[in-house]
């Protein structure tokens, strides 16, 4: 599906978008097992990614499918740095508007 979609990465998240004609957007979160070597890790890194995109959702542009996979280095992040990564990540996709300051 995201075959005809963008990509852009930073050192710790990769974000594949797709535009669609929709009423909002969709999100898949991928995080593998050379990630967290744990499923209590990996979960934690999720929940912090769904807290982050839950904070950011006035901003995100509804016409957008995206998938967020985080690589390793996204393991030893705080909720806070996980968050601005996430941003960094996302406003070079085009999903965030980029003239608001999220931090």
């Amino acid at each position: 599906m995201f075959d005809h979609g963008k990509s852009v990465a930073n050192r710790n998240f990769v974000i594949y978008r797709l535009p669609r004609d929709q009423k909002h957007f969709r999100v898949g979160i991928s995080v593998g097992k050379k990630v967290g070597h744990t499923a209590v890790l990996r979960n934690q890194i999720k929940r912090y990614i769904r807290q982050s995109l839950l904070e950011l959702k006035p901003n995100i542009d509804p016409q957008m499918d995206f998938l967020v996979i985080a690589r390793k280095p996204a393991a030893s992040l705080t909720m806070a740095e996980t968050k601005q990564n996430l941003v960094h990540a996302l406003t070079m996709a085009e999903v965030l508007k980029s003239d608001v300051d999220y931090i």
